[in-house]
């Protein structure tokens, strides 16, 4: 403004002297006034070209301003429409963690769960390692044959289960193997297995039929292996009256199973006692008719037999067998929680989940990554904007210069056009008019004042806009450009990006501090500990210094002491070398007097020389005489009064044992006589019941039978005195003769062996017999004799027999076919009916 000014001032100075000029210029007022219309033309038209020139700047100022303002609206629109997109890019951005979240969670559930899938296959196959060591074990031990029948048992009962309805109900009336189906203590252990033996892989059944059902399945499916059943249906037992001792009780009584087992268990163990030692057990089982058994396995019958020896418990079957039952539930077990896992896992479905969290992850971070390019495309955009408003900022000083200099060269131009005008209407002057005059003069001293002025404004101008550039220069090349890079930053970083950055570097925080007082709190324990070392070492060490103190004091002391021992052990072989000599010169003398201690005891050692000089010249005499005689009577003396002592002794013994040998075979010979006596009776009444007109009688030999009738001599009854049996049988009733064996025919000689059979069976019964075509020499009389026999004693044992006759069959309760198909037999089980039709076609293509 203040250059404006001097820019009119000295214009219009320029203007005055211009026209003190003219006046000189030109010569006639005409020529001036037609030089100044000229110059006004010419000044009109350079009037119109400024302001034409004004117009337009003044034009495309206010188009600035108003793209300005445009712009500024612009901006503010997406400023707005940035936010919405920034809140929500923060929306999906808290939803997209909240998945991530949500989704590790599952993963971790997922991963615990197979973690513990894993653990349970892991050990489940460890299980199956350890159970196949042990049934490799069990089969070394028990048998190929036995182990493979059991495995195809199992196979067997499988496939009823599979069949389902009655299969399944015989698969349901197996109870398994016998040492399966009982416990005991562990101490008892080797006594049962050695009772049982092989029984112990017995199978036990409700019934025959089902014990045939499953041996019928094997031979279906050629399964190997061997079986054996028990079905409780057909075992018998009887109650035994146990002795009352302390040192015995019965095997069965420690047993502990199921009650619907008792026939099978006291059908093995029944009959067995354990008792305290060997001595005890020979005692019993001859006295009370029943095994006995030691813990140690030694084995005592009741028939007299002994058996034992060495019994590895290592190698236990029971406790094996135990430890694989064990193994088994426990797979059982593991394999069922397996299960139970994979189907909770397979309910959880957290794979599914996972996927769908994944999947909505993805959708979203595809979402966000479209709302993200729209951020990106509108912050580029007010980027742009903001760029074109800053040039329009800078361009705006320039035009306002350029209009403020085209305005005052405006207005310059209309005040020397108005001083030209004015000039038309005066007179051609060659001085300047007093008015004029002091108008110049007092431009004159405006000049110079404004032209000071000016100076002091131009250097203080030139001053203002140097530290301007230094502000611009540190606000654009700094200041905004660390704005940009801070808003760069917060607009790349979402909100919860640095929530969560935030709690993350919290938690973080507060671990270190946890750890860091952990850390504190241990160095403080350390340091109170290796104080305490410290203090503990220190006092170990002066213990220390005072035991190696002592230890050398005791060196000492031992060094010289094993100086004295040596002394000592260099006087005592010395001693002992004279004191051998004595004694040799001792034994040459022979015995001394009883006396000789008394007599001489008091004399002096001079006296005694002196009468050993005088019993050495005196036995000078003797010297061909024994000098030992003496002592040698004395000893063998002695000894002949101890062999005389031993002697009785063992005369004593050899009488007690002779007595004991004498009642133990009075005991044999009386139980053999009572054993016989009943057999005797049995044979004569199921000899009258299968023939009822005949008689027979059972005979002992003896060795007086078969010596002479006149040398008959008293004799102790003995076992030895017995022969043999014989038999004398009538057919025709007692006034018939009576026949040998060797008299019989074929047929009476199977008759008389199955009274006989039948007598035992009575006085010792059998859980059951097997016949072998009995019936082939025998007519259809005795042969129904003989089936009624065995239906009469088939209460108290199971009689298995092979027949071709219709005599037995009329009494049997189960009937079984043995056929021949492909070279190979086969059992069936048949109805009566098929039986006798089978047996009735023998006999008549017979």
């Amino acid at each position: 403004m203040l250059c404006m000014v001097l820019s009119l001032k000295e214009q219009k100075r320029t203007e005055l002297y211009a026209k003190q000029g003219r006046g000189s210029q030109f010569t006639s007022k005409a020529e001036r006034d037609k030089w100044i219309q000229k110059e006004l033309k010419s000044l009109q038209k350079a009037i119109r070209d400024k302001r034409d020139q004004i117009d337009k700047l003044q034009e495309d100022t206010q188009r600035d301003a108003e793209k300005k303002v445009m712009l500024e609206r612009k901006i503010d629109e997406l400023t707005r429409e940035l936010e919405n997109h920034r809140i929500s890019i923060d929306s999906q951005n808290k939803s997209f963690y909240e998945m991530k979240k949500r989704k590790d969670t599952l993963q971790g559930e997922r991963n615990e769960l197979w973690r513990h899938e894993n653990a349970l296959q892991q050990n489940l196959a460890t299980l199956k390692e350890e159970l196949s060591k042990k049934d490799q074990g069990l089969r070394s031990m028990t048998g190929k044959a036995t182990l493979n029948g059991r495995d195809s048992v199992r196979k067997v009962l499988q496939t009823f289960r599979d069949k389902g309805g009655s299969y399944e109900q015989i698969a349901n009336n197996y109870y398994g193997m016998l040492i399966e189906n009982f416990d005991c203590e562990k101490t008892i252990y080797t006594a049962v297995e050695v009772t049982s033996g092989n029984k112990l892989f017995y199978h036990i059944v409700d019934s025959d039929r089902i014990g045939t059902k499953i041996l019928q399945e094997m031979n279906r499916q050629q399964l190997p292996g061997e079986v054996t059943f028990m079905p409780l249906n057909r075992l018998m037992y009887k109650d035994v009256q146990y002795p009352n001792s302390n040192d015995a009780i019965p095997m069965i009584s420690k047993l502990n199973f199921d009650s619907k087992f008792e026939s099978a268990m006291k059908y093995i163990y029944g009959k067995t006692l354990i008792c305290r030692n060997l001595e005890v057990a020979t005692q019993i089982a001859r006295t009370s008719n029943l095994d006995c058994i030691t813990l140690d396995g030694d084995q005592v019958s009741h028939k007299g037999a002994l058996t034992g020896g060495y019994f590895d418990t290592r190698r236990s079957r029971l406790d094996l067998h135990k430890a694989h039952m064990q193994l088994v539930k426990e797979i059982t077990e593991v394999e069922k929680q397996l299960a139970e896992h994979k189907q909770k896992l397979y309910m959880v479905k957290t794979e599914s989940q996972i996927n769908q969290v994944v999947s909505d992850m993805q959708k979203a971070e595809t979402k966000n990554s479209k709302n993200k390019d729209v951020f990106d495309k509108l912050k580029a955009d007010i980027r742009l904007m903001k760029e074109e408003l800053t040039a329009l900022e800078r361009s705006k000083q320039p035009k306002e210069r350029s209009l403020a200099s085209l305005d005052s060269s405006l207005k310059s131009m209309e005040s020397t056009e108005q001083s030209l005008r004015s000039e038309l209407q005066q007179d051609l002057l060659t001085q300047l008019s007093v008015a004029d005059q002091q108008e110049v003069d007092r431009l004159n001293d405006e000049i110079r004042r404004l032209t000071q002025e000016n100076k002091e404004a131009f250097s203080e101008r030139m001053r203002l806009e140097a530290e301007k550039n230094k502000l611009e220069n540190l606000l654009n090349n700094n200041l905004y450009r660390r704005k940009e890079e801070l808003e760069a930053a917060l607009q790349e970083i979402s909100v919860e990006d640095r929530r969560r950055k935030l709690e993350n570097s919290q938690a973080e925080l507060i671990s270190v501090n946890a750890r860091i007082g952990d850390v504190n709190t241990n160095l403080k324990a350390l340091e109170k500990q290796v104080e305490g070392n410290n203090k503990e070492q220190k006092e170990l060490q002066s213990q220390l210094e005072n035991w190696k103190s002592q230890e050398r004091d005791w060196q000492e002391r031992i060094n010289d002491d094993a100086k004295d021992l040596e002394k000592m052990t260099s006087r005592q072989s010395l001693l002992l070398k004279k004191k051998d000599e004595c004694m040799r010169k001792i034994r040459e003398l022979g015995s001394l007097p009883a006396d000789a201690f008394e007599k001489y005891q008091n004399l002096s050692l001079k006296q005694l020389f002196k009468k050993l000089e005088q019993s050495n010249h005196e036995l000078k005499k003797y010297s061909h005489v024994n000098k030992k005689a003496l002592d040698q009577f004395i000893n063998f003396s002695d000894q002949k009064e101890k062999l005389a002592k031993r002697k009785e002794e063992l005369d004593r013994g050899h009488s007690s044992i002779q007595d004991l040998m004498n009642a133990l075979e009075m005991r044999k010979y009386e139980a053999i006589q009572l054993t016989f006596k009943q057999v005797s009776k049995y044979f004569s009444e199921v000899f009258k019941k299968l023939v009822p007109q005949g008689h027979a009688t059972l005979l002992m030999k003896t060795e007086s039978d078969e010596r002479e009738s006149g040398s008959q001599e008293s004799q102790t009854p003995s076992v030895d005195n017995f022969t043999g049996v014989g038999i004398r049988v009538s057919f025709v009733g007692k006034s018939g003769e009576m026949k040998e064996m060797q008299q019989l025919s074929g047929g009476q000689k199977s008759l008389v062996a199955l009274a006989l059979i039948f007598a035992i069976q009575k006085c010792d019964p059998a859980p059951f017999y097997l016949f072998d075509e009995i019936d082939q020499a025998l007519d259809s009389q005795h042969r129904k004799a003989v089936a009624d026999m065995i239906h009469e004693l088939c209460s108290g044992a199971q009689f298995i027999t092979t027949t071709f006759r219709p005599e037995l069959l009329e009494k049997a309760d189960k009937f079984y076919g043995v056929k021949f198909r492909n070279k190979v037999s086969h059992i069936e089980a048949v109805s009566q009916e098929e039986a006798r039709d089978f047996v009735e076609d023998d006999t008549t293509h017979g």
